[in-house]
């Protein structure tokens, strides 16, 4: 943005804001936006834990005021002091961020980089001081009926308490974890998952929910979670299941953002495209893919494609369930961990050790309760 470029040597004489992190919530609508500021002035913008801004210096500075809330003439008359420009050019230039920026929000589609001149960062590529979201899986515990082998049930010897789980999102959050994930096991297993959401909120965090969906078939239970904050939820459908498409009739009717996830394999294959169908009757957007074995890759291909042609937005930057593929390692030998584990986001099991990824139980970097912030993420 030309704002930033003339002033940009101008800020090599001027001293940066401090280091830290600043948080903006907004009540009438979910929108969360949270600014990372580094020691040399840059800054890391995130926008409902969903956008990620890489921003030099000025624009940081920017941020800074837009997030503060500094109404537009005092932000002018520092920004002129500090940079030692007319009052009147820093205000249109503020003018012009802060606009950039709310469209930005309202309309999650643009493109950054052409629209806002912006570098938009992949999360695992970004210089990061914390992870941009955490994983929390509750319990390993799973519905009646489901195949025991689904989650490691014998792994955790004990499932936090609701003050631990409370303990972890404190800690989360004061070392700058913006998102927040509920998985398991299944979490609506857990009589205070509404406690833990309720808990995310006022922290200001975003908070999701990875579940099968029947619970939600509930229209009572849902509105419980949606009444505690909750941002989006991701449900791992099994097509042959009624109470998972009551559930999402009943969560699109709520207008939270729903994603679905697939799991492609021998049961969900053949008719794969035809679920995609129903997902867009039902007035689904967003879906999430994965398959376990790679002889599938030609029927994911498939679905995707379809689902492509029903404008749906492929996501395939959410956690999965404990037992399937994480689609951002679908191509990748199955002893690598995905790009961004460990860095980008973090695995919490439920007795709180912590793991770069689902599934890398090897690799454990500590427990978020007893362990130092500066152990486990180094």
């Amino acid at each position: 943005m030309k704002i930033f470029n003339r002033l940009a040597d101008q800020f090599k004489k001027v001293q940066p804001l401090p280091e830290g992190l600043y948080h903006m919530q907004a009540d009438e609508k979910p929108l969360r936006i949270h600014l990372r500021l580094r020691k040399d002035g840059t800054g890391l913008l995130i926008l409902n834990a969903s956008t990620v801004l890489q921003l030099n210096a000025t624009a940081a500075e920017y941020a800074y005021h837009f997030i503060k809330g500094t109404p537009p003439e005092d932000a002018a008359k520092e920004i002129a002091s500090r940079y030692r420009i007319p009052r009147v050019q820093a205000l249109e230039d503020y003018s012009e961020f802060a606009e950039r920026i709310q469209a930005l929000i309202e309309t999650p589609d643009l493109d950054p980089v052409s629209f806002l001149d912006f570098e938009r960062v992949a999360p695992h590529s970004a210089d990061l001081t914390a992870p941009l979201r955490i994983d929390c899986a509750l319990t390993y515990r799973v519905p009646k009926g489901t195949k025991p082998d689904v989650a490691p049930t014998k792994r955790a010897p004990r499932e936090l308490t609701t003050d631990e789980w409370r303990a972890v999102l404190d800690k989360a959050w004061q070392v700058g974890i913006p998102h927040v994930t509920f998985t398991g096991g299944e979490p609506t297993l857990r009589e205070d998952l509404s406690l833990l959401i309720e808990h995310a909120e006022k922290l200001g965090m975003v908070c999701g929910l990875l579940t099968e969906g029947s619970a939600l078939a509930k229209k009572k239970y849902l509105e419980q979670l949606l009444q505690t904050g909750l941002d989006h939820i991701l449900l791992t459908l099994h097509p042959d299941d009624a109470a998972a498409w009551k559930a999402i009739k009943l969560i699109v009717d709520a207008d939270i953002f729903l994603t679905i996830h697939l799991t492609v394999n021998k049961s969900t294959a053949k008719d794969g495209v035809k679920t995609v169908e129903k997902l867009a009757k039902y007035g689904v957007r967003n879906l999430s893919l994965s398959t376990p074995d790679k002889k599938f890759l030609g029927d994911m291909l498939a679905i995707q494609n379809k689902a492509n042609a029903f404008n749906f937005t492929m996501r395939w930057d959410l956690p999965v369930p404990y037992s399937e593929s994480n689609p951002v390692a679908v191509e990748v030998e199955d002893d690598e961990v995905p790009a961004g584990a460990g860095r980008a986001w973090l695995y919490v099991e439920p007795d709180g050790d912590v793991l770069p990824a689902q599934g890398e139980a090897d690799k454990v970097m500590g427990n978020f309760l007893s362990d130092p912030w500066e152990k486990i993420y180094k």
